[in-house]
Parts: structure tokens; C-alpha cells; sequence
């Protein structure tokens, strides 16, 4: 009986407990929690998302260079749709019957209980009218967002653009997007995205039975307030990434102008390009398949991050210093020069006959023979059977300048170029080869690639005297304006200070005396130290190519211009770049300059494309321009336009100058 009775007394005590577990569950969900309630009233309260508005993008100074626009999105939930009249919805929005039930099916296609796009970015006007009468539209409502602005119309690859989400970005995105959602796709846009987009908002509205909103619920208890993406305050000078872009029309290339001091990038022109503006707004798709794909020039190759280029004669300051550093050669070295340098059964040709020529000159007058014997030396200076260990240990000196690898820039799709390490030598001659088989590299030819990012970045080097900080587009995030720490440190190229001065003398000699291969970029008033390229392109013409830095004491901007099929580096990127200095330098290009850079944009150098059926829709006087230019005929045009140059710094350095003709042909690289 005893145990019966203890039985039933435990058995009264669990009813008991449970019993007052429920009744303490139920007071706190009809007491004190809300959650129970908001699920019972879900049918008349929704979840309103607000997209925060994108962080602004200035330029160094200041001035807004990206910046947001609003726009609405006409949001649909099917289930909540009842017979509406049609054509009234059709005329408010300015778009057709059809597309009213194409829309709709579409959003019944994707869900009936969650609330989707009907129509996407629709205009001001078109928001006004629907505000009046959209009572009427059971199912529908408007909600606010921002579009990107670009107002300077330029900068296409640079900043990139915005797009809605794909399966894959909301799979990756770890919760973070929901379909409808944009975030950026190229170009700082992608890099920053996390900085740029911000936190979206909740407000929890009620609506009654009309389908009207009656405010936020609990006046707001519940709800987040959005908050905005972080500003980026970038290195770019939007006055001369504009220049840039107007001297590059129907060109096909890059600039890259860099700060050396601080590693900011003050200019990053990729050509052809495109208004950033194309690529917002409903029409986004179109224009895209257009612009972009449709275009046989490939804008949106970024060519200064992505472009390989044989850095030509432009690579022979780097070879200079390795050199000097390395002992084979001083600043009173001499070779003799005889047009040519014989490697074994090779022959490099040299533009000039120069005689014995030493370091400073060899550079001014971008000697190929001196560099190919200084390229010798350095493989040979530890015995000839040693010259495969001596090749890669050069190799690896010339990639501390940034050669063959990626440099870090705060872009997507950076590509590091090719250069080959003394394995790759291995298996195509085997272990018998040496300096003969690859004395193109003494030239920047053959085996050697580089984007136009690397060979800006060799010149900030060359302009600090031995070391850069990586090149980077954003100089300050947020309003504590943080920036990288990878952006604040020196890298050494290990090369002494004082083996730059001669190497300098040189670069200085190729723009300022009667000798040097770019006469035709000389600054007033600033000393431009630079070097001409002429890359061989296989393909076609080739390639114009200028490097340099000013000034030359306490530099402000190293710079590297590449237009493709142009000829010699003189006639087209060495102007470009002297008028992106001195605008730079000096806010204005003066005098008769002015002039030249209305010629220089004019000029249409576009390459003739065998395939007709991709050629870009051209004026019949601009196909006869393109198919008549040669190197010969350029090289003219662009000394008689400098002409009223020459005869002023003639005035100066008479002697120097009576050595320069103006109306005959000039062979310069």
C-alpha cells in the first residue's frame, strides 16, 4: 500500500510541474513577449527592406567622382493580387499591356507568397503617378533604392560596375544576399564591395485591409535603420584620368601614372573605354552585350592591369642598375656600337650607329647593342659554365622590381605577365644554353612580358631611388580615412641609391638633349626623365611605348603610356605622357601644347581588323586614315606640330638642335 501511495503522489507531482510549465510558457507569450502576436497579425504586417545607399568614391581632391541616384523598384506579392484594371498600371508605368502579364507571370514563376520585382529602376516621373493611384493594385508596392551616378562620364574599368546577384553570390554570401539584392562586379565597385554596400533595413509595417500602409509597428520597435556604405577617398586625380581618356580616343591602350612617394594612383586609363554610366539602369543588359562584348577592341580587358606587353626598351634602365649594382659595369663603361650586337649566329639590331658609347648615353639614345654587352656580362660573370645559375639569380634580381609577378593593386583580375625562371630554359634547350639564347631579354623582347602597371611601378622605383610602396587606387576608407597596411610599406629592390644618379643622367639626356629619342615630351619649366620603347608587335605595327618620372628632384608622378600599333615611342606615347605631367604638375598645358593635344586626341590609330564582320562601324575618311598612316608619315606629322618647340628650345641650345630635322623622316626608338 505504501508504494501505491507514493506513486500516486508522484505521479499528482509531474502533472503539477508540467502543468505550471505550460501556464509560466503561456503568461509569457500573452504577457510579456510580442513575438507570439507579430506571427498572428503576419497577415497584416510586412517586413519592408531599405538598401542603404552605396559609399561615395571621391578623388584626392575631393571631388565626388562616384555617387548614388535614387530609383524604385514596383515590388509584387501574387497571392495578395486581385483583379486590377491593367491598362491603368500599363499607362502609369509607360510600358505595354503585354509586359504588365509577361511581369506578373514572371513573379508568379518565382513565388506567390514572397514579394518580388515587377519592375525594376522605373523612373521619377512614372513613381509619381503610380503614387496616386497605386490603392488600386492590390499585391503591389514601391520600394526605394539607389543606382550608381558616375558624373564625369569616364573610368569605365576603373570603377567597374553593379549588378543584381546570382545563384552563386547569395550561395557564397553566406545569408548576406537575398535574390534582388546588387553588389558590385568589376573594378572598385568588386574590390570594395564589402565597405561600399552597407547593411540593409527592416521596417515592419502594417497594412490594412485597402491594402494601405498604416506606419511601422510599434512605432518602430522592432524595426533597423539602414546604414550606408563607408566613403572611399581615392588616389585618382580625376582631372588628368579625363585628360588621359580623351588623348586615348580611338587608341588602343593604357596609362598608368603613379605618386611614387606614396604608391597612389593618380591615373588608370584602359582603351578602348566606356561611360560607366551604360552600365546602369534597366538597359544595363543591352548596353553591356553592345559596348562591351560587342566591341572587337575588348574594353573590358583592363589592359593596365591585364595587358601583356614586351616592356621594350623601356626595361633597360632595370638592366642598367642590376649592373651597376652587380659590378660589371660603371658609368664610364664603353662598348663599341656598329648598328648591331652579333650573339653567336644571332644578330640584334641597333636603330643607331653610335660608335663607343657609354652608360648615360646609351640610355639617352636607347642603344641596343650597349644593353645586349651589359646583358652579357651579367650572365658571364661567374664563368661561362655557370651561366644557367648566374641567368636565375639575374632573373630573380629583375623580379624585385616587380617583374613577373603581381604587384597587389586594390583590383580584381590583376595578371602578373610571364617571365621565364631558368627551369623553363631547361626543358626547352636542355642544360646546354647560355646567354645567346635569350639576349632578347637584354632588350625587354622575347621571353619577357609585363603589364603596364609594372612598368609605372619600375619607374616610382627609379623615382625613390631603390624602392616603391604597392601601387593602390584607394587612399583612405571611411571617415578615419583608413588605408592598408600593405600600402604604407617600403619594398627594396636591393640596388644602392647612388647607382641611380647615372642611370637617371641618361633618362634625363633621352627627353632634354639633341640626342635622345623623346625631345618631343619636354616640359617648360619641368625636367621630365624619361625612356622611349618601340615593342615589336608580331601582329601588326608596333607597339608605342614611353616611361618616366617629374620632376626629376623630389618626384610627383612616375607614369607608363602603351598605344598598341602606333610605331615609335616618341611620336605618340611620349607626347601623351608630357601632356599628362605638366597638366598634372601644373593644372594647365601651356602655350602651343594646348594645340597639340587637340591634335593628339584627333588622331584615330584604331588597327584595321581583318575580320569585316567585327570591325567597328568606322567613316569612310577614318578607314583611309587608318590604312594610309605609316610609321614614316606619323613621325613627320608629330615633328611638324612640335616644330614651334624645337625652334624655341633652338633659341636656348642651338648647337644641340641643328642636328634635328624637322622635314624629313627620323628614325627613332
Amino acid at each position: 500500500m505504501d508504494q501505491l501511495f507514493n506513486r500516486k503522489y508522484i505521479v499528482q507531482g509531474l502533472f503539477i510541474v508540467i502543468a505550471l510549465i505550460l501556464l509560466g510558457k503561456l503568461f509569457y507569450i500573452q504577457i510579456i513577449s510580442d513575438k507570439a502576436f507579430i506571427s498572428a497579425e503576419s497577415n497584416v504586417l510586412r517586413k519592408i527592406y531599405k538598401f542603404p545607399a552605396r559609399g561615395a568614391i571621391l578623388d584626392r581632391n575631393m571631388k565626388v567622382i562616384v555617387q548614388n541616384e535614387p530609383v524604385y523598384d514596383l515590388m509584387v506579392t501574387p497571392n495578395e493580387v486581385q483583379p486590377f484594371d491593367t491598362l491603368a498600371l500599363a499607362q502609369a508605368l509607360d510600358i505595354s499591356f503585354e509586359d504588365v502579364r509577361k511581369n506578373l507571370r514572371k513573379a508568379r514563376g518565382k513565388s506567390t507568397y514572397q514579394a518580388t520585382p515587377f519592375l525594376k529602376q522605373i523612373s521619377v516621373q512614372s513613381y509619381a503617378r503610380l503614387q496616386e493611384t497605386l490603392y488600386r493594385f492590390p499585391g503591389f508596392r514601391t520600394q526605394d533604392r539607389t543606382v550608381r551616378h558616375y558624373p564625369d562620364s569616364v573610368g569605365g574599368q576603373l570603377f567597374g560596375y553593379v549588378k543584381e546577384v546570382s545563384p552563386t553570390d547569395i550561395e557564397k554570401s553566406e545569408g548576406f544576399y537575398k535574390p534582388g539584392d546588387y553588389k558590385g562586379k568589376s573594378g572598385l565597385e568588386f574590390s570594395y564591395e564589402e565597405t561600399l554596400r552597407g547593411e540593409k533595413g527592416v521596417i515592419n509595417t502594417v497594412y490594412d485591409a485597402h491594402n494601405t500602409p498604416q506606419g511601422s509597428y510599434a512605432d518602430g520597435k522592432y524595426d533597423i535603420n539602414a546604414v550606408s556604405g563607408e566613403r572611399l577617398i581615392s588616389g585618382i586625380d580625376m582631372r588628368i584620368q579625363k585628360l588621359g581618356e580623351q588623348l586615348m580616343t580611338n587608341k588602343v591602350g593604357a596609362i598608368v601614372a603613379i605618386e611614387p612617394s606614396s604608391g597612389e594612383i593618380l591615373s588608370l586609363v584602359s582603351s578602348p573605354g566606356y561611360d560607366p554610366n551604360l552600365l546602369v539602369g534597366r538597359n544595363q543588359g543591352n548596353n553591356y552585350m553592345e559596348f562591351i562584348v560587342g566591341n572587337p577592341y575588348r574594353p573590358s580587358l583592363v589592359r593596365p592591369i591585364m595587358g601583356y606587353y614586351p616592356p621594350g626598351s623601356s626595361f633597360k634602365p632595370v638592366d642598367a642598375l642590376i649592373g651597376l649594382q652587380e659590378g660589371v659595369i660603371d658609368p664610364n663603361t664603353t662598348f663599341f656600337c656598329p648598328h648591331y650586337y652579333q650573339a653567336g649566329n644571332r644578330r640584334i639590331k641597333c636603330e643607331h650607329f653610335d660608335g663607343p658609347i657609354s652608360l648615360r648615353r646609351g640610355i639617352a639614345r636607347s642603344c641596343n647593342t650597349y644593353f645586349c654587352y651589359v646583358f652579357q656580362k651579367l650572365i658571364t660573370k661567374n664563368g661561362m659554365k655557370n651561366q644557367r645559375q648566374t641567368y636565375q639569380e639575374w632573373r630573380d634580381k629583375v623580379a624585385k622590381f616587380g617583374f613577373g609577378a603581381k604587384l597587389g593593386i586594390d583590383m580584381p583580375y590583376e595578371r602578373k605577365g610571364y617571365f621565364y625562371t631558368a627551369d623553363h630554359y631547361d626543358k626547352v634547350y636542355g642544360k646546354r644554353w647560355g646567354y645567346t639564347n635569350v639576349i632578347s631579354q637584354a632588350i625587354g623582347q622575347g621571353e619577357i612580358t609585363a603589364t603596364p602597371l609594372q612598368m609605372a611601378n619600375a619607374m616610382a622605383i627609379i623615382a625613390n631611388r631603390g624602392y616603391y610602396i604597392k601601387p593602390h587606387l584607394i587612399k583612405g576608407i571611411g571617415d578615419k580615412n583608413l588605408v592598408r597596411k600593405e600600402y604604407v610599406v617600403k619594398n627594396y629592390v636591393g640596388v644602392d641609391a647612388k647607382h641611380f644618379e647615372p642611370v637617371i643622367d641618361g633618362m634625363q639626356d633621352a627627353v632634354n638633349s639633341s640626342w635622345g629619342t623623346a625631345i618631343l615630351s619636354r616640359i617648360p619649366d619641368v625636367v621630365l626623365c624619361g625612356k622611349t620603347g618601340t615593342v615589336q608587335n608580331p601582329h601588326g605595327k608596333n607597339h608605342s611605348v614611353f616611361i618616366g618620372f617629374a620632376p626629376r628632384d623630389n618626384p610627383k608622378i612616375a607614369i607608363a603610356v602603351i598605344v598598341e600599333n602606333a610605331g615609335y615611342g616618341s611620336t605618340y606615347a611620349a607626347p601623351i605622357a608630357s601632356y599628362m605631367i605638366e597638366k598634372y604638375l601644373k593644372g594647365t598645358v601651356s602655350g602651343e601644347r594646348s594645340a597639340q593635344i587637340e591634335w593628339m586626341k584627333s588622331q584615330n590609330l584604331l588597327p584595321v581588323l581583318k575580320d569585316k564582320a567585327k570591325a567597328i562601324k568606322l567613316t569612310k575618311a577614318d578607314s583611309l586614315l587608318i590604312k594610309k598612316a605609316d610609321s614614316t608619315k606619323r613621325i613627320k606629322d608629330s615633328l611638324r606640330i612640335n616644330s614651334a618647340t624645337l625652334k624655341q628650345s633652338a633659341a636656348t641650345k642651338p648647337k644641340e638642335l641643328k642636328t634635328v630635322t624637322i622635314d624629313k623622316p627620323v628614325t627613332i626608338k
